[in-house]
């Protein structure tokens, strides 16, 4: 137990040298055109080193937000921005979806083509499958990419059995909850499966989560970009490891979320009923739509 506590402790005191050392020397990391580069690259993504910069990054910023708690509603506010932006950007997928489908529907039922070309100078042409198949890569960007979007806007569907009907401050302490037991670590191991689950299918030799960094390093000598690109028929879309991506993408933007919400959480808990809603960046519908707010 005792022994527990002190590698708890270490680790986070390490986190300062280690995000210092990572920072003043990128080209050990950064320069991919060095193999070891690679696999260090591969190796501190997903372990315990990393964590503990990151916990500790949560756990400094959170006491200067206790000292200051116009830090942390500037955290909140920076974050769900973030979540904001990328989600309405990215929201467009679904237009582009549809828009997509149509042409894949006019090309092949009524000019009877088996390919199609999209673009300008050099274009892209590949089989109708490939760019049907392609539209679950669109699907996908929405989900991964807007869920925390959703979330800052409060547009995802929850069970609610006793949470409408206890006060303010218990509503503020289950979200905090929340937040801290079922977003953030979830979110961890995610990342821990999905960063590797991302790698064996960029690069060989494979990296696996149980690798040591001298594995790794040994393993650098023979590694070699082997990215992805088998698809499920012979002509369809072949970019599946893009979906790699966006699985690892997606937990990191949920952890960031998570943050958001554990500090909006308590400042509302602290500042009273007055403060719900302080800052957020909500949708809507526009002047004299107020009626069919909250209906979608």
């Amino acid at each position: 137990m005792l022994d527990g506590i002190l590698w708890f402790f270490q680790n986070i005191g390490l986190a300062f040298y280690n995000l210092g050392y990572a920072v003043t020397h990128p080209g050990l990391w950064l320069d991919w055109s060095d193999k070891q580069a690679i696999m260090r690259f591969v190796y501190y993504g997903g372990s315990i080193e990393f964590f503990f910069v990151v916990f500790t990054a949560f756990l400094v910023l959170t006491a200067l937000g206790l000292w200051k708690r116009g830090i942390m509603w500037g955290a909140v506010r920076v974050l769900e921005g973030f979540a904001n932006t990328v989600g309405r950007f990215f929201a467009w997928a679904g237009l582009l979806m549809v828009l997509q489908q149509i042409v894949i529907v006019f090309v092949q039922r009524i000019f009877a083509r088996a390919d199609i070309t999209f673009g300008f100078g050099t274009p892209l042409s590949f089989d109708v499958s490939w760019w049907a198949e392609e539209l679950k890569f669109y699907n996908a960007m929405v989900v991964a990419l807007c869920a925390t979007y959703t979330f800052v806007q409060g547009g995802h569907v929850r069970v609610d059995l006793v949470y409408s009907a206890v006060s303010h401050r218990t509503k503020r302490v289950i979200d905090m909850a929340g937040s801290l037991l079922f977003m953030m670590p979830v979110a961890v191991l995610t990342w821990m499966y999905g960063w590797y689950f991302m790698w064996r299918h960029l690069i060989t030799p494979k990296p696996s989560a149980s690798d040591t960094l001298e594995r790794l390093m040994m393993k650098a000598r023979a590694v070699r970009w082997n990215v992805e690109t088998i698809g499920f028929s012979p002509n369809g879309f072949n970019g599946y490891f893009l979906f790699k991506v966006l699985l690892v993408a997606f937990t990191a933007m949920v952890f960031l979320q998570a943050i958001a919400f554990f500090y909006r959480s308590y400042l509302e808990f602290v500042e009273g009923e007055a403060s719900t809603g302080k800052y957020l960046d909500k949708d809507t519908l526009g002047e004299g739509e107020e009626a069919y707010e909250g209906t979608h």
